[in-house]
Order: C-alpha cells, then structure tokens, then sequence
C-alpha cells in the first residue's frame, strides 16, 4: 500500500471515529483508545484466514491522532467556520457523515499546511460519496470550497 493509500485509509478512520464520537457526544481519550483497539481487533479477525500479520499497518496512527485532537481542540471554531460557510445550516441540521468528513477537512485545510487544500477537499468529497447520501459529495465540496475562499481570504 502506497503513502497516498495510508493516507486515505488514516482519514478514513479519522472520519469514522469522528461520527462516532458526535453521535456519542463523548469526545474522550477513552472513545478514541477503544476505537484504535476495535480496528486492530477486526483486523485481527480478517487476517486470521489470509495468514497476514495483524497491525495498523494500514492506517498512520500519528496522523490518525494529530487529526482527531486537531478537530478537537479547534472544533468550535471549525464549527463556526462551517456554519458561515454552509449558508444557512446550523450544525446540528447537517448529516452527522457530512459533519464528520468536513470537520476533518477543515483541521486539515486550516490547521496542517503541508495538506495541500485541494488535496484535503479531494479526500472529503470521496468520503462523502462513499458514506454519505446521494447529494454529499456536492454539498461538502461547496461548502469546502467556501471555507477555502474564507480562509484564503484571512491571509491574504
């Protein structure tokens, strides 16, 4: 599996826990260390047959966390953001899938530089297709690429 490959899987995972956590409403230490332990334990369980070694091979556990405690420690200020830019939606009115995947893409366009925006916005639309309804991967790119417009705006 290729860095790009790791990457998306990391996010992926990131994005999954997030959802998660917001259904929950239990941002804890605790959540996020049962999670972790839930993947390696379906892990387990699928390379039993394969003969694969178990591991989190798969996903960046660094990234995974610098993600997850990114959106956590900035979350409010990720969610006004997403509220101004989502026009007229409050946060609790958007799917919990759409929350989760835009909060992680916001950590990463306003918080990790080396993420190239494009790349992040790439990698949210997917999730969104993926897990989200028909209209997701529209609606988060629209709203992304607002907060794009916002952000850019601020440093210039």
């Amino acid at each position: 599996m290729v860095n790009r490959d790791i990457r998306r899987q990391t996010r992926e995972c990131a994005m999954q826990l997030l959802y998660e956590m917001e259904a929950h409403k239990d941002f804890s230490e605790v959540r996020r260390t049962s999670f972790i332990k839930r993947i390696n334990q379906l892990r387990d369980y699928d390379d039993q047959d394969s003969g694969n070694e178990a591991s989190l091979d798969n996903i960046d556990v660094n990234y995974f966390n610098r993600l997850v405690k990114t959106v956590e420690a900035n979350q409010s200020e990720i969610d006004q953001l997403l509220e101004s830019a989502s026009e007229n939606w409050k946060i609790d009115r958007i799917d919990k899938v759409d929350l989760a995947v835009m909060r992680l893409s916001i950590a990463e366009i306003k918080y990790m530089e080396e993420i190239p925006n494009s790349v992040s916005i790439n990698e949210a639309v997917e999730l969104a297709k993926k897990y989200g309804s028909g209209d997701s991967g529209k609606f988060v790119n629209g709203v992304l690429g607002r907060i794009v417009k916002i952000t850019e705006g601020k440093n210039t």
